[in-house]
């Protein structure tokens, strides 16, 4: 139609809309409302109004409706580093640093390990029976300010902090506490604060001058218990972990054995049968299987881990040589992982490839075949310290033997993060090579978790980007987002924090069209929700 015809009915609608209200007006003001007497005529078709029939110019929707499709598996693999306190080995790397300058070392970490396609960071807060967080059980750590028990200043929580901040940038936050060391050498002096002092009775001093609670004692297992309940209960952390230290290396003590006279004499006058090496194991098997159960009972979604010794005993498999974690700190390493008492296990296997007595590769095989409940099972790898000549090709090999032999359930922990960052060539080899893309961690099956909500999916013209968001009802719930896009049929996956809930995405990319969009939504677990898919017109 002309313009100029669609002016003309326009005005004539105008005039006999306002002589019909004009007549309508005049009725009212006479107080007799005009009557349509007349019987309906069907038959007569009503004519068409010309103004009806023109559109009006609305955009066009850059997607079709949902749709159902096959999206790619995201790549998984556990990426973590631990950061050591103790003896201000990683962070904060001196006991009197401000509040800023600790707060700045933290983020610097958790940003190299974002950048690098880590996701998560094992962080050390209970050093010796002390506290890098606010804590009414024990006291403020001397590795944050220099002095047991004396807080930070300005206050504030650094456990805190480093969950918000990892949480930020999608990286898990696993909990690092040392179970039995009331005190480190490096500590400076046993205070009237320290737990050394204040739980003297269930504490023994070795000869390189540590301090050791006795892991025979009730009240030593009472106190951790109520150490690690108090954290899981009060932060939203990701996970517990313990290191190799149960009962301490021979050396500690100068090869004299263990002081622990009055537990075991206790125990033997109470009629207990078990020789003093299996009683010292069966004490320790009590207390991780315990804990294990605490944490979950208090927080399903909390995992707990353990990194013992790399080697059970010499011999196992065939020609491994070496300490051995059952006879000298007493734990059965190998039963815990037997009986499912962990969530993820990553034995320390600082030793090369090509070693002869304590083979990596070997080691590894050996674990895994014990590996009778399916738990996740990733080595600790010496990055920082590895004796070969080229640290970061081993280091490369290792993670290829490790993904080889544990598929798709593949991980590593890096000891530590000083290995990443005082190696220039490392975090290079590892960003162009295993790490070139990021990961999500590995599901954990066993653990109960309630299945997310189907995000909602938003698409709009944007000129050359469809301009796209998204949203759920549980947010809560969700850890991270998958988001797919799809260029001339070929998927492509990206990971987005949490905060990330809108993205422009070009219409082309390298000459390829944009066929279609999809979201899923991922929970703490490394779980997904089922996905929302759109294609583009």
């Amino acid at each position: 139609m002309k313009i100029s015809n669609i002016k003309v009915v326009y005005l004539l609608g105008v005039l006999a809309s306002f002589s019909t209200a004009c007549t309508a007006n005049n009725n009212s003001l006479k107080g007799t409302p005009a009557k349509n007497t007349a019987k309906p005529n069907t038959n007569i078709s009503k004519p068409k109004d010309p103004v009806t029939t023109v559109k009006p110019v609305t955009p066009v929707p850059p997607v079709d409706e949902n749709f159902r499709t096959v999206l790619p598996e995201i790549k998984r693999e556990f990426r973590g580093a631990w950061i050591a306190s103790v003896a201000n080995i990683n962070w904060p790397s001196r006991n009197d640093l401000t509040v800023e300058q600790q707060k700045a070392e933290a983020i610097s970490m958790l940003d190299m390990l974002k950048d690098n396609n880590f996701n998560a960071a094992i962080f050390q807060i209970r050093p010796s029976a002390d506290a890098l967080y606010t804590s009414n059980i024990e006291p403020w750590s001397y590795f944050l300010t220099g002095e047991t028990g004396t807080a930070p200043s300005p206050n504030y929580d650094p456990l805190q902090f480093w969950i918000e901040e990892a949480h930020k940038r999608g990286l898990e936050l696993h909990v690092w506490l040392n179970p039995y060391r009331a005190h480190h050498t490096n500590g400076g002096a046993v205070n009237k604060l320290s737990m050394a002092n204040k739980l003297s009775d269930i504490v023994v001093r070795l000869k390189n001058g540590m301090y050791w609670f006795d892991p025979a004692n009730p009240k030593t297992q009472g106190h951790v218990s109520n150490v690690v309940k108090d954290i899981v209960k009060r932060y939203d952390i990701d996970a517990v972990h313990f290191d190799d230290y149960f009962y301490p290396y021979a050396t500690y003590n100068r090869g004299a054995d263990f002081p622990d006279n009055a537990t075991w004499n206790a125990y033997v006058s109470s009629g207990g049968t078990l020789s003093r090496a299996d009683w010292r194991r069966d004490n320790v098997n009590k207390f991780v299987e315990r804990i294990y159960k605490e944490i979950h009972a208090e927080k399903n979604n909390v995992k707990f881990g353990i990194s013992p010794f790399g080697i059970w005993k010499p011999g196992y498999p065939a020609g491994i040589v070496g300490s051995s974690q059952y006879d000298e700190l007493y734990a059965d390493a190998k039963l815990w992982l037997n009986k499912g008492w962990v969530d993820y296990f990553s034995p320390q296997l600082y030793w090369p490839v090509d070693s002869k007595g304590q083979s990596f590769e070997a080691l590894l095989s050996w674990w895994q075949s014990e590996n009778t409940m399916n738990r996740h099972l990733w080595p600790g790898l010496n990055t920082v310290e590895i004796k070969v000549s080229d640290r970061p090709a081993e280091i490369k090999n290792q993670i290829a033997i490790s993904r080889n032999i544990l598929k798709n359930d593949a991980g590593e922990i890096h000891w530590s993060i000083a290995g990443l960052t005082k190696n220039a060539n490392m975090l290079p080899a590892l960003k162009n090579g295993p790490y070139n893309e990021k990961a999500l961690v590995p599901k954990s099956p066993w653990i109960k978790a309630v299945p997310l909500q189907t995000p909602t999916l938003f698409i709009a013209d944007n000129g050359s980007f469809a301009q796209t968001s998204w949203s759920t009802k549980n947010a809560a719930d969700v850890f991270l987002w998958a988001l797919f896009t799809q260029y001339n049929g070929v998927w492509q996956t990206e990971i987005l924090t949490l905060d990330t809930l809108s993205k422009d995405i070009p219409k082309f990319k390298d000459g390829k069209k944009l066929n279609a969009i999809a979201i899923k939504a991922i929970d703490r677990l490394g779980n997904e929700s089922d996905y929302t898919a759109r294609k583009m017109k």
